[in-house]
């Protein structure tokens, strides 16, 4: 017997009873069993029940019960598992909070009930969706062998049942897995999507993603133009959208049967992207919660470095990235930020062997090693070599920063807001640029230090009301109130260092005229432009307007 007729000999052996250890197996949720025995074990398992005293009983015969916000010795714990016990229930999933396991061990044996025991963090709603997923994949197990959340594995389990090439697909468009069987044909879509793990078009948008979506079974999706049809079915799990599995079509005399294995796939399918994907976001927001450690609490950034395996006896540098878009809440603009996060991994993972990046916010961050002999020049080039790809990840501008080097933990946050810093001021000198295209920016810190240091000093001065009726000031509401132009000539008298012929050319008027507005400027503001701190001053005043980002004004209340 060959692997289809195998698997489609598993596939119709769905009718034996789904029992407790399966669907423990399956969870692989880190339960605890208080009180295993040979007959809880083996207790047949129909559904999942959410438990809520508040309800009216109805029946739980064969049903797993979360005992959501229920602790062990308290009254409503109590009348749960004697209520579930007499009910015939397959088990209680219950969080400790504090209970031993002896006494809940004493709890569950005395009800003879098979009580599990929760991680007092496990999230309720990701145990609801594996819990029922592990039901319905334990009654159609039909893809024996394959570690749960091996999403290749399982699509290459999926071809070989079905006869036809397999790809699974999230709602955003990417590509978590992929069969690799040899001699299944494919077209160019296929091989596209497998080269870039990513669908051509976003599902949001394609017309294809939407039919599937809308259908409760497998469908076939007819060829177009030069592709081949294709079989797919939506994956959900507990009413939530996973993603998709795609098959290319193995001919009419094998479609039916195709067809009706997807559909019987179907919940293990589930059960495999939701392992693939609390592994993900787990490893993620894993990440990010260090990284953001690393960068923010100082006291426990030596813990953190350790849990990530950092080295930072070199050296590190925060570098930021980030997409250069107004709005960030729109299904693209997520489906685009992730697509950068892993941009980012993959070319760290190409430069330094290893990567530590998140995305925190709406910003991506790496932490750069500093070995070797020119660690900046490293760094300036993995820059530039992100922003070069921005094209196959947005049609916006990617703006990517490198803070200064970061010799010791304690330093990775100034690190950071040298990142956060230079990439306001790439951001703001791009926008500043008449007639530009809005292209990727990128640099380093010390690229641009000075006009970052003045920055700041012109925080200091907005900061401690330096600024208030000064001379700036003044020439500023005279301008306004008067159309007059004082602060250009002012400008253009500082930045040609008093040379009238160079301001007459900067402001196109002839020589004397110039002379007549510094004339003025100087009488009617009682300014003594020979005076060298009088210049400084005015000099700092105009530069750090300048350069300080401009806001859009907002309503009075």
């Amino acid at each position: 017997m060959d692997a289809r007729e195998q698997g489609s000999t598993e596939l119709d052996q769905n009718a034996a009873p789904v029992r407790l250890s399966d669907c423990i197996q399956l969870m692989q949720a880190d339960l605890v069993h208080a009180n295993p025995a040979p007959d809880n074990l083996a207790h047949a398992v129909s559904d999942v029940l959410m438990y809520d005293p508040m309800d009216e009983w109805t029946s739980i015969e064969d049903r797993i019960i979360l005992a959501v916000g229920l602790s062990c010795g308290s009254p409503d714990f109590d009348q749960l598992l004697h209520r579930a016990s007499n009910s015939n229930a397959a088990a209680v999933i219950v969080k400790a909070h504090g209970a031993s396991l002896e006494q809940l061990r004493s709890a569950a044996v005395r009800h003879s009930l098979a009580v599990l025991v929760a991680p007092d963090n496990a999230d309720w709603t990701r145990l609801v969706a594996l819990a029922r997923a592990s039901v319905m994949g334990a009654a159609v197990d039909s893809v024996s062998g394959v570690r749960l959340g091996d999403l290749y594995a399982f699509a290459n389990a999926a071809a070989s049942i079905t006869s036809g090439a397999a790809s699974i697909v999230d709602p955003l468009g990417r590509v978590l897995g992929y069969s690799t069987l040899p001699g299944q044909p494919i077209d160019e879509l296929r091989r596209v999507t497998t080269l870039s793990l990513q669908e051509i078009t976003p599902p949001a948008f394609d017309a294809d993603f939407k039919i599937v979506y809308a259908s409760g079974s497998a469908v076939l999706i007819p060829a177009a133009d030069d592709e081949m049809a294709r079989l797919a079915l939506a994956v959900r799990a507990g009413g939530e959208l996973l993603g998709s599995i795609w098959i290319i079509d193995p001919g009419d005399d094998k479609r039916q049967t195709a067809l009706e294995a997807l559909n019987r796939m179907a919940p293990l399918a589930g059960l495999h992207m939701l392992h693939a994907r609390s592994a993900s976001d787990f490893g993620e927001r894993r990440n990010g919660d260090l990284i953001r450690t690393l960068m923010d609490d100082t006291v426990h950034a030596s813990f953190a470095a350790a849990q990530l395996g950092l080295d930072a006896a070199p050296g590190l540098a925060v570098a930021a990235f980030s997409i250069n878009r107004t709005e960030s809440g729109s299904l693209e603009s997520v489906r685009e930020i992730h697509r950068l996060l892993h941009l980012v991994t993959t070319v760290c993972d190409i430069q330094f062997k290893s990567s530590h990046t998140a995305l925190i916010g709406s910003v991506v961050y790496a932490l750069l090693p500093c070995g070797g002999t020119s660690p900046r020049a490293v760094h300036r080039r993995v820059a530039s070599e992100i922003g070069a790809y921005a094209h196959t990840i947005s049609s916006y501008p990617i703006v990517a920063a490198v803070g200064g080097i970061a010799s010791r933990l304690e330093d990775l946050p100034r690190s950071r807001a040298e990142a956060l810093q230079t990439q306001q001021y790439l951001l703001h000198r791009e926008a500043a640029v008449p007639g530009d295209t809005g292209g990727s920016a990128a640099g380093l810190f010390e690229d641009h230090r000075i006009p970052l240091n003045l920055l700041k000093v012109g925080a200091f001065i907005e900061d401690n009301g330096l600024a208030d009726f000064d001379d700036i000031a003044r020439i500023q509401a005279h301008d306004a109130d008067q159309q007059t132009d004082y602060l250009e000539t002012l400008r253009a008298y500082l930045t040609s260092n008093g040379n009238i012929s160079a301001m007459a050319a900067r402001l196109h008027v002839h020589n004397n005229t110039v002379r007549y507005r510094v004339g003025r400027l100087a009488k009617d503001f009682d300014l003594d432009l020979d005076d060298p701190q009088q210049r400084l001053w005015l000099w700092l005043r105009l530069t750090t307007m300048d350069l300080a980002p401009k806001t859009a004004p907002t309503a009075p209340e």
